[in-house]
């Protein structure tokens, strides 16, 4: 459980570090007929430039790396791999929803 928080934390760091892409969608309800209905829906595609703060801690964070036994090492690596191969996969498929 503990390690599930700490890769979420490092993950949303690691992606406020990189910058990214997100939708806002802004929805208005109106009444129509005794009902709510929908009225109005925007989404605006917003990007999110890299932070150089979060850019700072991710560096400190790799200063510890080197002080990691070879079994940490490995399993960091394995980490960093399994990430990279799902930030490949939703790249590959924003790039088909486009």
């Amino acid at each position: 459980m503990a390690e599930d928080v700490g890769n979420s934390v490092s993950d949303a760091l690691r992606k406020k570090a990189l910058g990214f892409e997100t939708e806002e969608c802004v929805e208005e309800y109106a009444f129509s007929e005794g009902e709510v209905v929908l009225s109005k829906k925007k989404v605006v595609k917003k990007s999110v430039p890299p932070d150089v703060s979060a850019i700072k801690m991710l560096l400190d964070m790799q200063k510890d790396e080197r002080t990691m036994s070879d079994e940490e090492l490995e399993k960091e690596k394995k980490r960093l791999l399994k990430m990279l191969k799902e930030i490949n996969e939703k790249e590959k498929n924003l790039g088909k929803k486009d």
